[in-house]
C-alpha cells in the first residue's frame, strides 16, 4: 500500500467485507499485499512486553485471518466462475495460472484416457516419475539408484540435493528429506 494509506483493521475488514458483497473482484491497491507484507513483517519484529505483546500477537492474527479469507474470496470468485480477471492483483493471478495450468492438465488425461492415447499417458507418467524435485536430507542417506535409472548420494544430514520426483515423494514420506522451493 501506499505510505499515505494506513493499515487498519477497519479498512481491511471493510475491504473484505465490500468483497464479499460483490460479485465480482472488486478493485483494491495494486500494490495490497506488498504493504501488509511490509507492515506485518515490521510489526512482528516489534518486541512487546505483557499486553502489548498479546495485543500484537492478536492483531498479527487478525489481519492474518482477513487477508486469507479475502485472497480465497477473490480467486473463488475468478476460479470457481470464469469472470474477468481485470481486477486482479499480479499475485492473485500467479495463482490462477496455476489453476489454469491444472485444469489443462486434467483435460489432457481425461481426453488421452478416453481416446485411448496410451503412449500419451505413458509418456506423462514417466515424466512425472523422473521430474527434478530439490529436497534438503533431514537424516544421513546411502547411494540408491533413481526412478531415472541415475545413481544419487549418498547425502550427509542437511545437504541438498535434486532428484527424481518419485524418489523424492519416498524420502519425504519416510521424514528423510524435505522439498524445498527454489524462490522464483
Amino acid at each position: 500500500m501506499s505510505e499515505t494509506k494506513k493499515i487498519d483493521l477497519n479498512s481491511l475488514y471493510s475491504t473484505l467485507i465490500r468483497e464479499i458483497e460483490n460479485d465480482l473482484v472488486q478493485e483494491i491497491d495494486p500494490q495490497f499485499y506488498l504493504g501488509l507484507a511490509e507492515y506485518l513483517g515490521k510489526l512482528k519484529s516489534e518486541s512487546y512486553d505483557g499486553i502489548e505483546n498479546k495485543i500484537k500477537n492478536k492483531l498479527t492474527e487478525m489481519i492474518t485471518q482477513i487477508v486469507s479469507l479475502l485472497l480465497k474470496t477473490r480467486i473463488s470468485k475468478v476460479s470457481h466462475g470464469g469472470m474477468e480477471l481485470t481486477n486482479l492483483l499480479d499475485e492473485e493471478k500467479y495463482i490462477i495460472e496455476s489453476l489454469q495450468d491444472q485444469q489443462e492438465r486434467k483435460e489432457m488425461i481425461l481426453s488421452a484416457t478416453i481416446n485411448g492415447r496410451t503412449k500419451l499417458l505413458e509418456s506423462v507418467s514417466k515424466k512425472h516419475k523422473v521430474k527434478p524435485i530439490p529436497v534438503r536430507f533431514l537424516k544421513d542417506f546411502d547411494q540408491f539408484v533413481g526412478a531415472d535409472y541415475t545413481k544419487y548420494g549418498p547425502y550427509k544430514t542437511e545437504e541438498i540435493a535434486t532428484i527424481p520426483n518419485e524418489n523424492a515423494q519416498a524420502l519425504i514420506a519416510k521424514n528423510i528429506a524435505v522439498k524445498i522451493t527454489v524462490q522464483e
